[in-house]
């Protein structure tokens, strides 16, 4: 009974995680297909297949120890091939961007599906309680790829989007700290845990306020219905 319990513990964190991971990378080889670089394309990595997008570590090994989080293959963008309408770095600022984007609109969906599924109730008891983890996992799952993608610090989405909006003038301190990108990220990784402390908590509070009015709001509805 505890293997089983421990497996489907796990299994709640590592579906998520790999659904997640594998939705951020499409979206970066659609988007970069979309824009003319066809190079995901010709990978096979313009795809919802999560076999096309694994890496060993961050979307296999750290989800089934149950870590919450991790990382996928990064997608191969060749700026250069990007269409005339765009410059390389505004594309590469679209791409990037497209990862989180992606994960904000399937944690919004799941999001949406968990307060219809609590205010109307359909199916047993049990089937029930087994979505609505599974849909909660990934609301939060999401929010944190959301979020922590956009930093701006490199190699993470956020510092291409930062990239391509940074101001000439400031350019030169932005290339230094791009060099300290890997040093600062440990930093932001470790340092808040080691302080007691959740980096990411404003961005957890903010989703669930807005879950509890979504349920309100469909409560709402159901009682004048």
């Amino acid at each position: 009974m505890f293997q089983a319990d421990y497996l489907v513990s796990r299994m709640m964190i590592f579906v998520p995680v790999l659904l997640s991971l594998s939705v951020h990378e499409w979206a970066h080889a659609w988007s970069a297909h979309k824009l003319g670089d066809d190079t995901a394309l010709h990978e096979g990595r313009m795809t919802l297949n999560p076999l096309s997008h694994i890496d060993p570590i961050g979307t296999v090994l750290l989800p089934l120890m149950g870590v919450p989080f991790g990382w996928a293959k990064p997608v191969p963008v060749n700026p250069a091939c990007f269409k005339r309408s765009v410059t390389m770095r505004q594309g590469m600022m679209i791409t990037a961007a497209a990862g989180p984007i992606s994960n904000v609109i399937l944690g919004s969906a799941c999001m949406l599906l968990l307060a219809v599924l609590m205010v109307f109730q359909p199916g047993p008891f049990e089937y029930r309680q087994a979505v609505q983890q599974l849909l909660q996992q990934l609301v939060g799952i999401n929010t944190a790829l959301a979020v922590f993608n956009m930093l701006p610090i490199h190699p993470l989405d956020g510092s291409r989007v930062a990239d391509a909006l940074m101001p000439r003038r400031l350019r030169p301190q932005w290339e230094q700290f791009q060099r300290i990108g890997p040093i600062a990220l440990v930093c932001v990784l470790i340092l808040p845990r080691m302080m007691g402390f959740s980096l990411f908590s404003w961005a957890f509070r903010l989703v669930y306020l807005f879950q509890a009015a979504l349920i309100y709001l469909l409560s709402m509805l159901r009682g004048a219905g």
